[in-house]
């Protein structure tokens, strides 16, 4: 059978290295992962309560509508019913957009080092992906976004996706910036705003405004949230869409029927009722982040003030060796050179204990890989 360019082409998003893969590989009992921007405290006491009590219905279909939890989302961040969905995992809604609102040989706009997802489902619909430059400080380049979109009027670019926070540099956008986005490509009918916020409850950066506080004054501004990061449910896989109505139509046609299976539905709905877990989320988070800084600088190595769950650090070496080498020490970071660092690494918050761990494994591993002159 034929198979199209762009999928023979197409890079498969890599996730972290597991575990269980790391202990056998290396012969290793004790192993601590700090790759995948998970929630190092589990799942919420209310969380594990609600799953074991709904165990015994598993035999039926989920509710397609997610009836319960779009209520329950709709109290507590204050949004229409009618302008909320769910997804598989904030992924499939990546995905799904692309498909409803890009044919093949439109466009994505987008950030470089931005999340990866994009340009994957991108490619897999046969839709073009363009990207700005970083700023030098890091930061996606509001601006740069919007002059090349006025710049290229024939590229035919449908969606704009924001991280905001981005991964995996941790750095957000807001203030003037973001006005000034809004002014120039607010409200327009040729083309969508996708403020991806996974990360947005760790934000500490004065200047940030959550998309999720003002995609209501406009037609073509839609948020994305998940469970996966502050509310720890990553193994469960549930998304959210914030979106005009008109959006959800096309969005509720195109995805799959129980595309949320029962459990991820009745556990996001009691995590949301768990404040004090999600402020224990938080303290932990930023406790971890300002041990990281005080610990990096101590090491003399550069890294990026973050507004997630997690730092990129310049390892001033070869990333790929400095990771391998942290392997078999038993820690997992992540190497980011399919984003265009090369000697980074991106460290995600654990527990105290884990934070200790990996941070004197690097500074081990400093004394063992050469740096790059």
């Amino acid at each position: 059978m034929k198979v199209s360019a762009e999928i023979l082409n197409l890079v498969p998003y890599k996730p972290g290295k597991p575990i269980g893969e790391t202990q056998r590989e290396y012969g290793l009992t004790e192993v601590h992962k700090l790759a995948s921007n998970e929630n190092p405290l589990g799942p919420s006491p209310k969380v594990i309560e609600a799953l074991l009590a709904a165990l015994k219905q598993q035999n039926l279909y989920p509710d397609p509508s997610c009836y319960d939890l779009v209520k329950k989302i709709s109290e507590k961040w204050n949004v229409p019913t009618s302008q909320v969905a769910i997804g598989n995992g904030s992924n499939e809604i990546i995905d799904l957009l692309i498909r409803i609102f890009c044919e093949p040989n439109d466009a994505i706009l987008t950030s470089q080092a931005a999340f990866v997802a994009y340009q994957v489902c991108a490619q897999a619909a046969r839709v073009k992906v363009r990207t700005v430059p970083l700023r030098s400080d890091l930061t996606i380049d509001l601006k740069g976004l919007a002059d090349h979109f006025f710049r290229n009027p024939t590229a035919n670019i449908r969606i704009i996706f924001i991280p905001n926070p981005n991964n995996p540099t941790g750095t957000s956008v807001g203030g003037e910036e973001l006005d000034e986005f809004l002014v120039r490509l607010g409200n327009r009918d040729d083309v969508l705003l996708v403020f991806d916020e996974a990360y947005t409850e760790y934000v500490r950066s004065p200047k940030f405004k959550a998309a999720s506080q003002f995609y209501q004054n406009y037609s073509n501004v839609i948020v994305l949230k998940t469970f996966s990061k502050v509310y720890g449910m990553a193994g469960l896989r549930l998304g959210v869409i914030l979106a005009p109505e008109y959006v959800l139509e096309f969005y509720n046609r195109v995805r799959n029927p129980f595309n949320v299976n029962d459990l991820a539905q009745v556990a996001a709905t009691a995590v949301l009722d768990d404040e004090t877990y999600i402020q224990q989320s938080q303290k932990l988070t930023w406790e971890g982040l300002d041990y990281f800084y005080k610990e990096l600088t101590r090491l003399q190595l550069p890294f990026v003030r973050s507004d997630a769950n997690f730092v990129l650090f310049d390892t001033q070496r070869n990333a790929n060796i400095c990771f391998e080498n942290l392997l078999k020490k038993g820690i997992i970071l992540r190497p980011v050179g399919n984003y265009g660092f090369p000697t980074h690494l991106r460290m995600t918050v654990g527990k105290a204990p884990e934070n200790k761990k990996a941070i004197e494994a690097i500074e081990k591993m400093l004394t063992e890989v050469p740096k790059i002159s």
